[in-house]
């Protein structure tokens, strides 16, 4: 028979935890542990704001990219760590573990819905705005990036290393690689190059346990899931190395707009039976919205702006616009040949002439409310589909609604729907952006913006995926489904809306989940369940 004496010290053990867990005060236990866990206790008190200090509320606010998540009655972390070395996230995950306190991780604030820096749970968030090195090998065409670079800071930091390589990534670019990337992460390159995750070849990550593991060392199912199965969920990546890809010295962009008076709707239907099989190294989007008209002065009209990167010359360009897309109409006027890292701020819509350097900027020229949704094309869309979409834009009772449509086909019906947990390759045509943006503050006109963007959504359902219908995970939408957060989360209920992200590949997420994180220390309102 095991004796009493045997067992204590795991009695001990267990009784540390449970009166850590329910202490009275978590975030003192939790800065007492960060100071006793740092190799360097006056460093580690550098990096730490409570409620207490001056600079919380600016340190949390800074990097706030939706004001939805910004008001009074948004919920605040009992501590902000903001590491200056891996060491410090480590310590800070250990310490979280053990006093019970949930982890929000925040590398550019750009979640739609606010889960890398709001929890209904007493939090801590870590902050990765500190670990944001570049280090371009130009030779060997790879760069290390830490999670707290934006994007714009990695394209800069390319570009002054060569003018022929770049990066498939987003547009906008003060979105964080950290986030970005553990999502998909896409952009004007995808048609060419696929999407950022598929351009991984390395990761630096901190584990549930405080380990630092890189890819040899996590193993290839860990380091699958980590490419597109959704940030803060498997543990919380410090470093991605990255492919380059080469890009041409001259690329030519442009922005062609036409308006229903200009037959926007019928140049958009033709659009929809090019825009995946035109050339790879030619990318058209599409931005609809609303705008006041020039031909009638103060009436207001719904715009298409045909949006578009060419990895070439004019002369190269408008033959093959002339062969599969004339409708456009696109003429050598409209055109603009620039290097690539010039097209960067292009697309972020920066004037023209603006410096690179605007490029390390963190912050956006403007934050505003902001809801958002997507969907996925796998027919183009009957005309009356946009007819639809051009009244409710006409009509709009809200402040400002836009819908774009991002080209799929090329590179990304090449590879496989399960080479990483994003799915959506072949099949796709195209896929919807819907937005909403507001600038009022107050609880009804946050349920006026909502009910249009849901009210768009419903209209939408015959015309897109179905069966699922299917979202993409960087553009987080809380609608489709939610996790327990005061308990655990079964498979049934996590699936409604881990299908619609990640479809065949959900099951696989979980089965790594399981693995590495059984007891769902990283989580969120969306996060992977593990099997209970």
């Amino acid at each position: 028979m095991t004796s009493f004496y045997s067992m204590f010290p795991l009695l001990f053990f267990l009784l540390l935890s449970f009166s850590s867990a329910n202490s009275a005060h978590p975030h003192k236990d939790f800065l007492q542990c960060l100071r006793l866990q740092s190799r360097n206790s006056a460093s580690i008190s550098k990096v730490i704001y409570t409620s207490v200090n001056s600079s919380y509320l600016s340190v949390l606010q800074f990097l706030i990219q939706n004001r939805r998540f910004n008001t009074t009655n948004t919920p605040k972390p009992l501590v902000i760590v903001t590491p200056l070395s891996v060491s410090h996230v480590q310590d800070a995950v250990i310490c979280s573990q053990k006093y019970g306190l949930q982890v929000r991780v925040r590398s550019g604030g750009h979640d739609y819905e606010g889960l890398s820096y709001v929890s209904p749970l007493p939090f801590v968030i870590i902050d990765l705005i500190n670990l944001h090195s570049v280090s371009v090998d130009a030779t060997k065409e790879n760069a290390w990036v830490e999670a707290g670079a934006n994007l714009g800071r990695v394209y800069y930091y390319i570009a002054k290393k060569s003018r022929t390589l770049g990066f498939p990534a987003g547009v906008c670019p003060t979105v964080g690689t950290g986030g970005h990337i553990s999502g998909g992460g896409y952009g004007v390159l995808q048609r060419k190059y696929g999407l950022a995750a598929d351009n991984v070849i390395d990761a630096k990550l901190i584990d549930v346990n405080g380990r630092i593991l890189d890819r040899a060392s996590m193993g290839e199912d860990l380091f699958w899931a980590i490419r597109g199965g959704g940030g803060n969920t498997f543990g919380i990546v410090v470093a991605w190395k990255l492919n380059l890809v080469p890009v041409p010295e001259t690329v030519t962009v442009f922005t062609v707009e036409k308006t229903l008076e200009q037959n926007a709707i019928h140049i958009l239907n033709r659009w929809q039976y090019v825009a995946d099989k035109l050339h790879k190294d030619l990318f058209i989007r599409v931005i609809i919205e609303r705008v006041n008209s020039t031909s009638q002065r103060g009436k207001p009209t719904v715009r298409a702006a045909f949006n578009s990167l060419f990895l070439g010359g004019v002369d190269r360009l408008l033959p093959m616009m002339q062969k599969s897309f004339p409708e456009l109409g696109l003429v050598k006027e409209d055109c603009t040949e620039m290097r690539w890292i010039e097209s960067v701020p292009y697309f972020a819509e920066f004037p023209r002439k603006t410096s690179l350097e605007i490029l390390l900027n963190r912050t956006q020229p403007s934050v505003r409310f902001l809801k958002a949704k997507t969907d996925y094309v796998k027919k183009p869309m009957p005309k009356v589909a946009l007819e639809g979409i051009w009244q409710r834009l006409s009509e709009l009772e809200v402040e400002s609604g836009q819908l774009i449509f991002t080209p799929y086909g090329g590179r990304m019906s090449e590879i496989s729907e399960s080479s990483i947990p994003f799915p959506h390759r072949a099949g796709n045509v195209y896929q919807i952006q819907h937005l909403v943006y507001w600038d009022k503050e107050g609880r009804e006109e946050t349920r006026r913006h909502i009910n249009w963007i849901r009210d768009l959504y419903r209209f939408l359902t015959p015309f897109v995926s179905k069966n699922p219908r299917l979202a993409y995970v960087n553009y987080r939408d809380l609608d489709i489904g939610v996790n327990n957060m005061h308990g655990n989360t079964s498979y049934k209920q996590a699936s409604k809306w881990g299908i619609k992200y990640y479809n065949m590949n959900f099951d696989r997420l979980v089965q790594v989940k399981t693995k590495v994180d059984p007891a769902n220390f990283f989580r969120n309102e969306q996060s992977i369940p593990p099997l209970s």
